[in-house]
């Protein structure tokens, strides 16, 4: 327990030093409210400049606003502006104290007044009436809806795009190359967390299962990064709680790298994206048969559905964003952040031109859930590594995503190591 403890703590303080602004070395903590680098500490709470202003002017001038939308809005940087009453809403939320206002403060107001006071009335002179002022149309509340929908879709599908090298371009360059190591799984033995193989040498069989283990977690630790970056820039993904944040990256990126590694891999094999093929017969090695076919079933029902790169992006954000993750402190707003990326997809599949989006949405729908008890079961069987990690050379990024314990070793140790398990595959 110490261990995992240890290295939740370690992958807490990566995505800490993730969040760093560039510059000063200082960490750009965000804004409680809508999610920008916040300036400092206003009113009780951490903000940035723009919602700290909009605060102080909403309690000085005690204004009222009203919600188009029930009261329901994502606010978030991009659309902060939209709905002021949603806005001053959650900057209650998230602790700001009218008291801490100071009414009076703000030295040009005495001015203006005077200054309006003293000006010449114009009107007079002229003989005409001061024209009223134009009244604002109040925008539509769907077009308005829309509109953040679809602002929102366009920054997940470009932070799908900027961070996913599982790729159509990729597939038609890659040079494909097996792990050679083969074992056989004796009939009828085996369990989710002792595989059971020939050679009957236990030392055999440990190094053969270190090797496809270090091949698979060097292979698939790039994209870990990939799926952290991409989460980082979901808009309302940077104001959840921190430990919200580890925990949906860390249960949702198995889910998210198998459903982006369908793109190269087929029904006999995963490919990652450096054209390592790993074959049915070494996953039944590496976890059991009944998941290695699982796995695989699951990636020949993504190809299948033949989805697009938006789609993907869309779909893989849902994945990550995923309220029912056991241990969320904040359900409520991942609940809406979810809602709003669903409504995202289904903007996505009408602007797309397809024939029945309900019928597409419920295919989703049925993959995910597929996913989803996949990434549960590899969790489970990654118990093998949990218990058998003093033989294993892994990456740390793999073994922080894992929660998998890792020795702290020196540089060489590690070299000499890693060095073992690449000459057994090349030898």
């Amino acid at each position: 327990m110490t261990r995992r403890h240890d290295s939740h703590n370690k992958f807490k303080q990566k995505q800490q030093s993730d969040n760093a602004g560039a510059g000063s070395g200082k960490a750009a903590a965000p804004c409680k409210v809508c999610g920008d680098k916040a300036s400092g500490y206003h009113y009780g709470v951490t903000s940035c400049e723009g919602c700290k202003g909009f605060f102080r002017r909403s309690i000085q001038k005690q204004i009222e606003y009203r919600c188009l939308r029930d009261g329901k809005c994502l606010v978030i940087r991009l659309n902060r502006n939209r709905c002021q009453y949603c806005r001053f809403k959650k900057c209650l939320a998230v602790g700001m104290s009218r008291d801490s206002v100071r009414y009076g403060r703000v030295p040009k107001r005495p001015r203006e007044v005077a200054t309006t006071e003293n000006m010449p009335d114009l009107s007079k002179n002229l003989g005409t009436e001061p024209t009223p002022p134009q009244e604002v149309e109040e925008p539509d509340p769907d077009t308005l809806h829309n509109d953040l929908t679809r602002e929102l879709s366009k920054v997940v599908i470009t932070a799908h795009r900027n961070n996913n090298t599982y790729t159509d371009e990729v597939k038609r360059t890659l040079q494909l190359k097996t792990i050679p190591v083969k074992l056989e799984r004796v009939d009828g033995e085996g369990s989710s967390s002792e595989p059971a193989c020939v050679p009957s040498s236990t030392t055999g069989v440990m190094d053969a299962l270190s090797t496809l283990w270090y091949n698979v977690a060097f292979r698939m630790t790039p994209s870990v990064q990939q799926v952290v970056e991409f989460a980082k820039r979901i808009p309302g993904f940077n104001v959840l709680p921190q430990d919200d944040q580890l925990i949906l990256i860390k249960l949702g990126f198995f889910e998210v790298w198998l459903s982006r590694a369908a793109k190269l891999s087929n029904e006999d094999s995963i490919i990652f994206d450096d054209g390592t093929v790993v074959t049915l017969g070494q996953l039944e090695i590496i976890y059991d048969a009944p998941f290695a076919n699982a796995m695989l079933a699951y990636v020949n029902h993504i190809n299948k559905l033949m989805l697009t790169d938006d789609e993907l992006a869309m779909y893989t954000a849902c994945l990550l964003i995923y309220p029912q993750r056991n241990g969320l402190c904040d359900r409520e707003m991942i609940t809406s952040l979810y809602r709003n990326l669903g409504e995202g997809l289904q903007l996505v599949l009408t602007e797309a031109g397809v024939a029945d989006v309900q019928v597409r949405i419920d295919a989703f729908s049925v993959a995910a859930q597929e996913v989803r008890i996949l990434g549960g079961r590899h969790n489970e069987l990654l118990s093998w590594c949990r218990i058998h990690w003093p033989r294993l050379v892994l990456p740390a990024l793999f073994s922080e995503i894992f929660d998998i314990p890792k020795a702290e070793e020196d540089e060489s140790t590690v070299s000499e190591r890693a060095s073992a398990s690449v000459s057994q595959v090349h030898g």
